[in-house]
């Protein structure tokens, strides 16, 4: 079985996705930025800040399909400046203490607005 939550995200009708899907036992959570629910970007310029807007985005994406963050099992990082790598991995490691999920941290080239710095997707293990 498969499920779509939409947060009601500008981009979601746009490019043709869905927040969060939960297919049988996983719970996959879209990019997720530091994007605020009027559009503002978050945290110009600071990546840890970011980073904590941005979990709390996936955050809010897990609880459409009733996961949390102690079901996550995988994330990946993507970041515009690999130097800060380390302030959002303490973020990272804060959020999700003894829940450790594997994760990869990518650097990218840019995201959709320059103001962004971090985006982070996330996928949980939820069992029906």
């Amino acid at each position: 079985m498969i499920e779509r939550f939409g947060s009601g995200g500008a981009y979601e009708a746009i490019v043709g996705y869905s927040r969060t899907v939960r297919a049988g036992d996983l719970v996959l959570v879209s990019g997720c930025t530091a994007t605020g629910e009027d559009g503002v970007v978050l945290g110009v310029g600071d990546a840890a800040l970011q980073a904590r807007e941005t979990l709390d985005a996936c955050e809010r994406g897990l609880a459409l399909a009733g996961a949390r963050l102690c079901d996550v099992v995988r994330t990946r990082v993507y970041l515009t400046d690999v130097t800060q790598w380390e302030l959002v991995g303490r973020v990272h490691a804060e959020r999700f203490g003894d829940a450790r999920p594997v994760t990869t941290m990518l650097a990218v080239a840019a995201l959709l607005d320059p103001r962004l710095l971090v985006e982070i997707e996330v996928e949980a293990y939820l069992p029906q």
